[in-house]
């Protein structure tokens, strides 16, 4: 088998498995790109995002000193789904935040640190949450299920790139394309150079 005909198929076969992620990547790229007509659009409907499902006094809370670990004891003493990705946040000194987050569903728990009190809320689904999360997910920090999603994004990326690679390599390799070609090839690094120095 000829170097051009090896180089094709792999391009072929690249394009056919990382189909499903371009298509992924470009429509979940909308929601991100016009969030405001999205919340625009939910704020119409006057549903709350979130619903209250819990709330319980007297709460102990663990030590603060680790959020990673506060997190993962929260999540664990209310029998949250240890499946989901989850962390933890100040949103003031006396108050810590525990998101519980899967594609499907979301969860916060409010932690009022000074009042003992912790306050369970439910997130409404919504799609354009779903695609940008789905977009955003990433990162070896979770463990378990999620870091074979991350070694599954990290073959992604390098098949994209050599999907890139097998096209530059068709292109020069057919030379009534060149012209074309280079001036596609040249308006898109130049474009992109633009917005790089302008943003």
């Amino acid at each position: 088998m000829k170097f051009t005909h090896l180089n094709r198929r792999i391009h072929l076969y690249l394009a056919l498995f990382l189909l499903p992620w371009f298509v992924l990547y470009g429509v979940s790229s909308i929601p991100f790109s016009h969030g405001t007509y999205f919340e625009e659009l939910d704020k119409a409907k006057k549903i709350p995002l979130w619903k209250t499902i819990a709330e319980k006094s007297n709460y102990e809370m663990p030590p603060q000193d680790d959020l990673k670990a506060f997190a993962e004891r929260i999540v664990r003493d209310l029998g949250l789904p240890l499946s989901s990705s989850f962390g933890a946040y100040r949103q003031s000194p006396t108050q810590i935040n525990v998101y519980v987050y899967s594609f499907w569903k979301s969860s916060q728990v409010k932690c009022f640190l000074d009042e003992k009190r912790i306050l369970i809320e439910d997130r409404r689904f919504r799609w354009d949450h779903f695609l940008t999360g789905i977009h955003a997910k990433g990162g070896f920090e979770q463990g378990g299920v999620h870091d074979l999603w991350a070694w599954l994004i990290d073959l992604v990326c390098f098949g994209m790139l050599l999907w890139i690679v097998t096209g530059l390599i068709m292109w020069w390799y057919l030379p009534q394309t060149r012209n074309w070609g280079g001036l596609a090839f040249a308006a898109g690094i130049l474009s992109f150079a633009l917005f790089l120095w302008k943003l």
